[in-house]
Parts: structure tokens; C-alpha cells; sequence
């Protein structure tokens, strides 16, 4: 199930934007590191690949579910960032969870994100990730807290 948008006054999206500036967003990152690729933005979604290579797979040769997790993670932060104004506000994460369902040995990864809740002060994602032949093999949830950002030069007293 997928969240419905059609009720949304304003598009989820709070400004238009490329997967080019996306991906360069994100240069010099741990999602770098792990050839994690966004590759498709949708009315409601964000989608992102990462390759099943040694720099991804525990000593088991699988996998990792760390790597998965940050997959996930990647997926669920940027779709919030991206749905905020980034000038009044920013996005931490609160709670991940990730049940891994199924091993994957090699080739890549596809990781797709919706929300389940955009509020005010919190942001709850879902991120389905798939192996190659479309298989279901990692589920997670993602909390994210929506943060006022501090007026410029006001300190506290």
C-alpha cells in the first residue's frame, strides 16, 4: 500500500529537482562510498540502486544488512529533506528498523521510498528493497523529526 498524495494541497515535493543534482548532493558521502545511485523521482517516491560488490557484503559473502540499512536510510532522509523548506527547517533521523527477507550474493540492489506520514514535526517512510529478479529481500521503516532551524544571529539569553 502506498500513501495517497491526491488529498495533498501542495505537491510532496517542496521544489522541483534532478536526480544529476541528487546524486552530486551526496558526493563525498558514505552513499558514495557504496555506489549507492538515485535513479528515478516520482510524484510520491524516490528510487536508488547499490551494487552487491565486496565493499557491500559481509565475510558470508552476503549482503550486508548494515549496507541495506544505509540503503534505506539514504532513501528515507533525502525524500524529507526534499519535502521540507530548506531554509526554515532540517531532518534528523529518529528510529530505523529493517527486516532483512531475503539473502542477495550479487548484483545490485533497488531500494524504493513512500511515506507513510508527513507531519509537522515528524516524517515516517517505508523502504521496500528488491534483488535483481524483483524479489523482496530487505523491508524498513524510517522516523525522521522535521527541526526549526535557528534565526539567523538570535541567541539565547
Amino acid at each position: 500500500m502506498s500513501f495517497d498524495s491526491s488529498h495533498m494541497k501542495k505537491p510532496l515535493w517542496h521544489r522541483p529537482f534532478t536526480l544529476e543534482w541528487l546524486n552530486s548532493w551526496h558526493e563525498q558521502t558514505l552513499q558514495r562510498h557504496l555506489g549507492i545511485v538515485f535513479t528515478e523521482i516520482g510524484p510520491d517516491y524516490l528510487k536508488a540502486t547499490m551494487p552487491v560488490e565486496w565493499f557491500t557484503k559481509q565475510p558470508a559473502g552476503l549482503l550486508h544488512g548494515g549496507a541495506n540499512v544505509v540503503l534505506a536510510e539514504s532513501l528515507g532522509s533525502a525524500a524529507s529533506v526534499l519535502c521540507i523548506e530548506w531554509e526554515k527547517y532540517s531532518v534528523v533521523g529518529l528510529e530505523i528498523n529493517a527486516n532483512h527477507l531475503r539473502a542477495v550474493r550479487q548484483g545490485k540492489v533497488s531500494g524504493i521510498t513512500y511515506p507513510l506520514h508527513l507531519g509537522r514535526s515528524t516524517h515516517v517512510w517505508e523502504i521496500k528493497i528488491y534483488d535483481d529478479g524483483g524479489r523482496l529481500s530487505c523491508i524498513s521503516r524510517i522516523t525522521n523529526m522535521i527541526l526549526e532551524k535557528p534565526v539567523p544571529g538570535f541567541t539565547e539569553q
